[in-house]
């Protein structure tokens, strides 16, 4: 199964635990990944994670970043159809990175589109993104029925 992490997803293991919600969020993705690691999850990446992560000025985030990425089996072309998808998400009120990661993610197929920023969640779920779901962490944990 495909899944496709925007980079506040991969971030969030690195971020604050004081909020029960971001320990929870980072508990999952630390699974996710494990499953990555596993193959029993297919991560996909585009060139919108090596936008935002050549963007990161924090070496220890960046890092960790580009360790999880390397796990992808799936890398999605920027094309004429994900330019088009992107401008259609951005005119819709996502930003402009945001709308290149979540079209990424449609063009190459993965079911899910894991995500901890709530703005995105919140207009992502209102688009057409044909067969991905987008998620958050816990959300995803709860869909794939882990033992």
């Amino acid at each position: 199964m495909r899944v496709y992490f925007d980079i506040c997803a991969i971030q969030r293991p690195l971020d604050d635990p004081s909020q029960t919600r971001v320990r929870l969020e980072a508990e999952a993705i630390l699974t996710l990944i494990e499953l990555c690691e596993s193959g029993r999850l297919d991560l996909v990446v585009s060139a919108a994670h090596e936008i935002e992560n050549g963007q990161n000025p924090y070496p220890e985030r960046h890092a960790h970043a580009a360790d999880v990425l390397a796990l992808a089996r799936h890398r999605v072309p920027t094309g004429d159809d994900v330019a088009r998808r992107a401008a259609a998400y951005a005119e819709a009120g996502l930003a402009r990175l945001d709308a290149l990661h979540l079209a990424a993610a449609v063009a190459g197929g993965a079911a899910f589109f894991c995500t901890t920023d709530d703005h995105l969640l919140r207009r992502g779920r209102d688009l057409d993104t044909n067969e991905t779901a987008v998620v958050s962490p816990l959300d995803l944990i709860l869909q794939l029925d882990l033992p």
